[in-house]
């Protein structure tokens, strides 16, 4: 029998069935889930530490490696969103006093340089306005002063829509003994990536961009240079969850046997194998034509209508994110809520979803009031 009365009674919200709204994912990221991975999450769970899970998590790897066209053996899953991946690869590769160069043009920028604060690393963020991008010359020049350990980039900045080109900075980084660590949350599936071809030391993303699988886990890649690196600290990193010593092992990628670290989100990983399943079947560069070609086709739609991009330059759009300028005259807000009242809020990369949220625009231009200037 209870020894005490219960203070909290059942939640009556929690007495009635689950109501989800069925929408259509017009954001940038999470996406709508394909009906292959959604039967993925319905299916039973396994022991996190059977051997037919680690047959799953071994798929897992191959697949990220397709997708980041690498071959490094330290490639892994983390067990938390692509912000968790970024902690990742800072607390293991960072040390108090590392000198440590960011590429602060939006918010993942701004975030590494909190996080190397906090890991107690000398910081130098080369800060940029919105919509801006880095060149060889600007980075070398902070190479040669700062003398970093690790370079920090965006490949697709999501708060901007920007694509940072990526093509030389892994050798640029090299000639000055530094590493090269790159976020691809919002670029990966969606446009050209070359891990190792780019020299790309460090590769994180996230699950629920254009991979279309549900948010929670993340994608990371290291390479032997990183490897050495995190592997000869001189300090333990400032947290056990994201020990990547650790991490590795559970993972498989030290071939010795599996050692128990976390609980891993078993179901989470079945849709993840799914959704590089599907990449895989559709192949990379079909991927990167599809969200090209709906990018080019949803930009051409905006400018119909009067809207300009935010990024003015073609080359530099990320083909996953696309911004606006607000127009002259309209809250941004009231155009956000009239649109989402529709049911529109994705990475659902389709001439007829472009058709959707245009039209959606448009009606929000005729309806939201204009305010005086």
């Amino acid at each position: 029998m209870a020894s005490h009365k219960l203070l909290v009674t059942p939640p009556k919200a929690l007495l009635k069935p689950l109501s989800i709204p069925n929408q259509l994912l017009l954001g940038p990221g999470p996406s709508n889930l394909p009906p292959r991975i959604m039967a993925a999450g319905g299916l039973q769970m396994i022991g996190s530490m059977s051997k037919d899970m680690y047959q799953i998590m071994d798929e897992i790897k191959e697949g990220i490696q397709y997708v980041f066209q690498t071959r490094n053996p330290l490639t892994l899953v983390i067990s938390g969103s692509g912000h968790c991946a970024l902690e990742a690869a800072l607390v293991n590769v960072l040390e108090p006093g590392d000198s440590f160069l960011v590429g602060a043009n939006g918010i993942w920028g701004q975030r590494a340089v909190d996080i190397g604060e906090r890991i107690g690393a000398r910081v130098h963020p080369m800060t940029k306005d919105p919509g801006g991008h880095y060149t060889l010359q600007e980075v070398e020049e902070g190479l040669a002063q700062h003398k970093p350990v690790l370079l920090f980039l965006t490949h697709g900045e999501s708060s901007t829509g920007v694509l940072q080109p990526l093509d030389g900075f892994g050798e640029l980084c090299h000639r000055y003994k530094c590493l090269l660590l790159v976020d691809s949350v919002a670029s990966l599936g969606g446009t050209p990536l070359y891990m190792d071809r780019q020299g790309i030391d460090i590769l994180y993303s996230g699950s629920q961009k254009a991979l279309n699988a549900p948010p929670g886990t993340s994608l990371i890649s290291f390479s032997d240079k990183a490897k050495k690196k995190m592997y000869s600290r001189k300090t333990k990193p400032f947290s056990f969850y994201l020990d990547i010593k650790w991490l590795a092992n559970f993972w498989g990628c030290d071939d010795q046997p599996r050692m128990y670290h976390h609980t891993i989100p078993v179901i989470s990983l079945y849709s993840l194998r799914e959704s590089l399943a599907l990449i895989a079947e559709q192949g990379l560069e079909n991927s990167w034509r599809q969200h090209r070609e709906a990018a080019a086709y949803l930009h051409g739609r905006l400018q119909a209508l009067g809207l300009q991009l935010f990024v003015k330059d073609p080359a530099l759009r990320l083909p996953t994110v696309t911004t606006v300028a607000v127009p002259a005259g309209y809250d941004w807000r009231d155009i956000v809520s009239y649109v989402l009242r529709i049911g529109l809020l994705g990475c659902n990369a389709t001439r007829e979803n472009v058709d959707r949220v245009t039209e959606a625009l448009r009606a929000a231009l005729q309806h939201c009031p204009k305010k005086k200037l």
